[in-house]
């Protein structure tokens, strides 16, 4: 394929045709796939795509499916998505039965055993829940097996919901130690402004924030915004990225071949561990400290920990062990962390110098939100 025929409209950098070509030595990777990816034969297709990617047990995958609310409002004869909770959450039980059965029969015809596993929020937010999550997935793939994990939409409420299965995506990379993560979609990839491919992204924050909108669909919840967050957060837990076509025949494996499809995202050069990524990232802030400058330098310059005398107000109701936003005298949020004390208590302490028991935030618990 030339570069004319991939939709190309500049040339292709060095960096991006070894990132490309590196795509090759993925050995776990998690495809994701919208609910508007998921009609007719889809099922079939995808199967014989995870057959092949799979090179006879090379490579491990994990699928990341949506569709169950979609297959439900067929199923109960509704005439569109429901915006009703408890409607909603019926029609995620009656599908994700339907969802599941078309992957044991497509993935059965392969020789492929499916397993379903459905995650809430809740599930990721409590360490011990994502340890057991993390080792039963890694059980599955070593018994052979192709999970299937699904936000558990019938018993998901606001506060435990994943927002959609992008973010959910994003959280099981880190979760399963994947290198790539496909997400695949009903679009060619981030498009720019005169709607041609962007083939490769280096700066999230200049080039594809700008250029992702909001979702339009009335099936799907996850527009491009929430995409390219997705592969923001997923390449710094070490992951590249590739946001493409479902409907591309062969997609995964010819982008695997380093063929120029889709947009890639590149996995930063130093990745954060998996429980930095699970404090940053999975867990949601339950308030905020305020911190001076030189606190502020000596978080973000020197990896330090939080001190009581650096903390110029306390925002929020939390307690120990809760994820606290950290924000500079600017406003702007540098870090999350996990807090040693309450809110009272850290009100209690702030700009006072202590012997003890004076920290709020130790380093060890402590995320530097990266800054492009």
């Amino acid at each position: 394929m030339t570069e004319s025929e991939a939709g190309l409209h500049r040339p292709v950098m060095e960096d991006e045709r070894a990132a490309r070509a590196g795509l090759s030595k993925a050995r776990r990777v998690v495809i994701k796939i919208g609910s508007k990816s998921l009609s007719g034969d889809a099922w079939e297709r995808l199967a014989a795509e995870v057959a092949e990617v799979r090179e006879g047990d090379k490579r491990s995958v994990i699928l990341v499916s949506s569709g169950a609310i979609a297959l439900g409002v067929h199923k109960l004869g509704l005439k569109s998505r429901p915006k009703d909770m408890a409607w909603l959450q019926a029609a995620a039980a009656a599908g994700q039965s339907v969802l599941m059965q078309r992957y044991e029969e497509a993935f059965g015809e392969r020789g492929m055993m499916v397993a379903q596993v459905l995650l809430t929020h809740a599930d990721l937010a409590d360490r011990t829940r994502t340890n057991n999550a993390r080792g039963a997935l890694q059980a599955l793939l070593e018994a052979g097996a192709v999970p299937i994990i699904n936000e558990n939409d019938a018993v998901a409420v606001e506060e435990i919901k994943f927002g959609d299965n992008d973010q959910l995506a994003s959280m099981v990379t880190p979760l399963c130690s994947a290198d790539l993560l496909f997400l695949l979609s009903d679009v060619e990839g981030l498009l720019d402004k005169e709607g041609k491919r962007v083939p490769f992204v280096r700066s999230v924050a200049r080039e594809a924030r700008p250029l992702a909108g909001a979702s339009t669909s009335g099936v799907g919840t996850g527009g491009m915004a929430s995409k390219v967050e997705a592969a923001r957060r997923a390449t710094l837990a070490g992951a590249d990225v590739v946001i493409a076509a479902a409907r591309e025949p062969r997609i995964v494996a010819r982008i695997l071949a380093g063929e120029n499809l889709g947009t890639m995202f590149a996995a930063v050069p130093q990745r954060i561990s998996a429980r930095k990524h699970w404090i940053a990232y999975t867990l949601r802030p339950r308030g905020a400290i305020l911190v001076d400058r030189g606190a502020a330098e000596a978080i973000c310059q020197k990896q330090r920990s939080i001190l009581a005398i650096g903390v110029l107000g306390v925002r929020g109701s939390f307690l120990p062990g809760d994820s606290i936003s950290i924000v500079d005298p600017e406003g702007n949020e540098i870090a999350r962390g996990l807090s040693r004390l309450s809110a009272g208590d850290a009100a209690r302490i702030a700009g006072t110098k202590r012997e003890e028991n004076d920290e709020v935030v130790h380093r060890d618990d402590l995320v530097v939100l990266p800054r492009e």
